[in-house]
């Protein structure tokens, strides 16, 4: 199993950046060998969307409405996935959630509330 812990939400103005973190931990073997890593985002009466994505290989993909605000990145000795935000939207708030895949299982953190005043 692999347990997935997000922190670093809040609430922020227009414009203004939040980091978030997403720390791995439980089995050794399973937390080795994540494969991909990434954040999705719902917001109140929408669908889960996918924000950003990083593979094993350090290949990233973002969301179109995100792309040059956002940036995913992770620390291997730490086990610990980000999402650096900035320039950050109202259209942005919604509950972010980190989600992992390890040997064809996905995991999935709790999630962390973003609130973006105008």
């Amino acid at each position: 199993q692999v347990q997935l812990v997000e922190s670093g939400g809040g609430l922020v103005q227009a414009g203004g950046s939040l980091r978030l973190s997403c720390a791995a931990s439980g089995s050794i073997y399973r937390v080795f060998q994540i494969n991909a890593s990434y954040w999705y985002r719902q917001a109140p009466g929408k669908q889960r969307e996918l924000v950003a994505s990083i593979t094993r290989g350090g290949s990233t993909n973002y969301a179109d409405s995100v792309k040059g605000r956002f940036t995913i990145s992770r620390d291997n000795a730490k086990n610990t996935l980000y999402l650096q935000m900035d320039s950050l939207k109202p259209e942005d708030s919604a509950v972010y959630y980190c989600a992992v895949t390890s040997l064809g299982a996905n995991y999935w953190g709790q999630g962390t509330q973003v609130t973006v005043s105008s």
